[in-house]
Formats: C-alpha cells, sequence, structure tokens
C-alpha cells in the first residue's frame, strides 16, 4: 500500500513532482475551486472512496477546503481524538456562506466530532485585525478548539496581544512547547505553502514568513512526541479557472492582484520547497 497520493486537480504540480500515484480530478477541479457546494464534496469523497492513502499532495491554496473532507476521511478510521495542526498565511475561519469555502474550511474541519481542536501556525494577513476579524469563530476562539499561532511583525500590537504571537527569535521554544503538550495525540498536519516567504513559494495568495525548513523542522519536532496519522499539501499556483459564474465573480473579487509569474518558473520555486517539506510530512516509521 502507498500511503500518498496525488490529487491532480488543476495542473499546479508536474505528474511526476513526487514519486507517488496520481488520481487524474482535472474535471472535478473547476467544480470546487475557490467555493463548492456540498454536491461537489461529496462527488469528492466519492472519487477517493477506493483509495487507502493517509497523505495527500493537491494544487493551489483555493482547494484547502477540501483538507475538512480529508480530515473527516482520517477520522472516520482512527480510533479517539484528532488534533488539526495548520501551516498558513491565513486563518481559515470565515463564518459567511458559502458553507465551502477554501477561506472556510477551518469551520468545517470543527463539525467533525472527533476532531479535538485545531492550531493554526504562521498567520501573517490582515485577517486577524479589525475590521477584517469581525468575521471570525468567536465562540471556538473563546473556547480551546481552536487555536492561532500568528507571527507579531505582521500585525498591530494589539492584534498581537490578543493571541500567542510568535517572532523570528523565540517561535522554535514556543513549537517545542506546543509538540510536548500534544505528546502521544493523533495529529493531522495540513499545509498551505502561502505559509512560506515569498522566495520560496509562489501562490494564488499572499506569502507568510515560515521558510521551507522551518517547516520540516516542525514537522520532524512534532513527530518526536505526537503520532501524525495523516496530512496534506497545497496552496501551489495554478489558472484559476472556474465551472460557475459566481465562482468566477468571488475569485476575482477576493484574490489578492499579484505579479504575474512565468508557470514554468513557479513550479520550479514550489518544487524545490516541496522536496523538503514532504519528505517530513509524509514519513514512514517514525511517529
Amino acid at each position: 500500500m502507498n500511503p500518498c497520493l496525488h490529487l491532480d486537480l488543476d495542473g499546479a504540480w508536474p505528474l511526476d513532482a513526487l514519486s507517488i500515484p496520481t488520481l487524474h480530478l482535472r474535471e472535478l477541479g473547476p467544480r470546487l475551486r475557490f467555493i463548492t457546494n456540498e454536491r461537489e464534496m461529496r462527488a469528492f469523497e466519492a472519487a477517493l472512496s477506493a483509495q487507502s492513502a493517509q497523505f495527500f499532495l493537491y494544487g493551489s491554496g483555493d482547494f484547502h477546503h477540501l483538507a475538512a473532507a480529508l480530515i473527516r476521511r482520517s477520522a472516520a478510521t482512527t480510533p479517539g481524538p484528532i488534533t488539526v495542526v495548520s501551516f498558513d498565511n491565513h486563518p481559515d475561519w470565515d463564518i459567511r456562506p458559502p458553507r465551502w469555502a477554501c477561506g472556510a474550511w477551518v469551520n468545517r474541519a470543527l463539525e467533525i466530532p472527533n476532531v479535538e481542536c485545531v492550531n493554526v501556525w504562521g498567520c501573517g494577513n490582515f485577517e486577524l485585525a479589525w475590521p477584517h476579524d469581525i468575521f471570525r469563530p468567536r465562540l471556538r476562539l473563546r473556547g480551546s478548539r481552536l487555536r492561532i499561532f500568528p507571527w507579531a511583525e505582521r500585525q498591530t500590537p494589539s492584534t498581537a496581544r490578543r493571541f500567542p504571537s510568535m517572532k523570528r527569535d523565540n517561535w522554535h521554544d514556543h513549537f517545542q512547547q506546543f509538540a510536548a503538550d500534544l505528546a502521544g495525540k493523533n495529529i493531522y498536519v495540513t499545509i498551505d505553502m502561502d505559509c512560506l516567504r515569498k522566495e520560496e513559494a509562489i501562490t494564488d495568495w499572499e506569502t507568510g514568513l515560515f521558510t521551507a525548513d522551518d517547516v520540516a523542522w516542525a514537522l520532524t519536532t512534532l513527530r518526536q512526541s505526537a503520532i501524525v496519522v495523516a496530512g496534506d499539501i497545497c496552496g501551489a499556483t495554478s489558472p484559476q479557472k472556474y465551472a460557475r459564474a459566481f465562482q468566477r465573480f468571488a475569485g476575482w473579487w477576493d484574490h489578492p492582484k499579484l505579479l504575474v509569474v512565468v508557470p514554468e518558473d513557479a513550479q520550479s520555486v514550489n518544487l524545490a520547497s516541496l522536496k523538503i517539506v514532504w519528505p517530513a510530512l509524509a514519513a514512514r516509521g517514525s511517529s
């Protein structure tokens, strides 16, 4: 059994990006991209029903809501609770409709009965500050089921004080304590490559401050105490192809206006980072 699978939804990654099998899903890609509905999500889950993989590589961060379906799949076969650890430049906590959107998947994950909590590391965008934070899930943040660990230097001082913020010179200490507190727990890891600095990832969204080596170190540290049962990586860049007019309009409205890049150049940059992060995520026999 190969525990790894490439889900080719949008051509974001070359088919030979990693020496793992590929499931061809480009027909579904435009229907799932950025925002989608229950019917399309069920079609996605049905397409995976015969697969036994635990670790998934897929395309643009526009598909990050698929992580909730992958977490649900993992939770169904994992005894006991699961803790989700996400590396992302965005909190993906939006409470607005539509229900299935790449910026709202955290809420879908928290609806899964045996998901104990979701932890998001590396947020550095504007959504944590007023007025954008009015769309945050307030009740979940007040409890212990959703925790955000942002970069202090990307936030206003008041916003940085509201969250357990980190800096380049102390984040290792913060993460080591975090990993130690998860000792023996089942972990699902989801990585959006926009958590990486702009020199190491070309994405469809604003980028963060981690390096690929940072994320690989964090995964290795996590595995030293916790049990990584499954995970995924998304967040490359690909042409924005949609199946419906509303998707197209919403995508145009919400995406940042980034510099146009040569696809081959983007793939080269992203592949270099992937080849550092993926082995640490999908390591065998180390949990």
